[in-house]
């Protein structure tokens, strides 16, 4: 049996913002027994494992995985053998699997309406601007930034944000990065894209519609 890993992080560190949560999961899933890992959902990819886990998650985990003493071999002879097999029937649906989690399940249809110079697409991190209308699946208007009066229009400003960074609804973020300048869409997005199942209006309708057009 392997030597007990030692404590990298005291209580503060762990707390510490200038500790990645990568650093933290790595360190249990190099040290984790199977199950353990499965219990605190810590099995996968890095990746997607980082984008599900809170802080607060993997600091109790990391602390637990300490008093329960429940290292990697560990587990009796029987369980790892089992998990064995499972890896070897399941590898490749697994590996197909996370590739789809990895780029996201598509929950969001997307109509261009006028194409755009099919060149100039923005990067994650980019800051776009564009003018948009929101509807309900009844065609009530529930948000735009287009002024109605002929006086306003020469005032308003268009939407910037930086994409891809979780600044607005996912739907947006993902279908952003999608359009080219000068592009218009049409786009028909899920609750679970747009303001959860909770949130208005999606606690009435299946899914919101947004126009936009893209500068």
């Amino acid at each position: 049996m392997a030597a007990e890993p030692t404590r990298e992080w005291s209580d503060e560190q762990l707390k510490s913002d200038d500790l990645p949560k990568k650093d933290i999961i790595t360190f249990i899933q190099d040290n984790a027994a199977h199950s353990f890992l499965g219990e605190h959902k810590l099995l996968g990819n890095l990746k997607n494992v980082a984008k599900t886990a809170k802080k607060e998650q993997l600091i109790i985990a990391y602390n637990q995985l300490f008093h329960s003493k429940r290292f990697k071999g560990t587990e009796p002879v029987e369980e790892v053998t089992e998990q064995v097999k499972a890896v070897k029937i399941e590898e490749k649906p697994k590996e197909a699997k996370t590739e789809v989690i990895d780029e996201g399940p598509p929950k969001y249809t997307k109509s261009v309406l006028k194409k755009g110079d099919k060149t100039n697409f923005p990067k994650k991190g980019d800051t776009v601007s564009c003018w948009y209308t929101g509807s309900l699946e009844d065609g009530t208007v529930f948000d735009t930034n287009i002024p109605t009066a002929a006086r306003k229009k020469k005032q308003a400003k268009p939407l910037s944000f930086k994409v891809g960074l979780g600044r607005v609804i996912r739907g947006w973020d993902e279908a952003i990065l999608t359009m080219s300048k000068g592009e218009t869409a049409q786009l028909e997005i899920e609750a679970e894209w747009a303001y959860g199942k909770k949130g208005l209006p999606d606690s009435k309708y299946p899914f919101v519609r947004f126009f936009f057009a893209s500068l």
